[in-house]
């Protein structure tokens, strides 16, 4: 999802930092012993953006999971959300996948 986030602010024209931009994954796994399996799965994404592109940023990030093959893959077994802390000019956006509207 990362990639293909990256490739939804690219094809928007949204100019980032490709060397601040980070992503860090928390999951979650269930089970015992040999029989374990991933409940739950989060991405948290930072990235700085220009003012002006804060509405196309909001709409990448809403749309970015449907263009992802490995969310695609796995979105019926594992449930994977994502949240972003989206720096925007002086001021930090928190966003969320539930709370993404256009």
């Amino acid at each position: 999802m990362y990639g293909t986030l990256a490739g939804a602010l690219s094809g928007r024209k949204i100019r980032f930092d490709r060397s601040a931009y980070t992503a860090s994954v928390d999951g979650r796994i269930v089970g015992i012993g040999k029989t374990i399996r991933i409940e739950s799965i989060t991405l948290h994404y930072d990235l700085t953006i220009p003012p002006e592109d804060r509405k196309a940023t909001e709409r990448a990030l809403r749309v970015h999971p449907e263009g992802c093959p490995a969310h695609q893959s796995v979105k019926g077994a594992i449930n994977i959300t994502w949240d972003a802390q989206v720096h925007v000019g002086d001021e930090v956006i928190l966003l969320a996948n539930e709370d993404v509207v256009e």
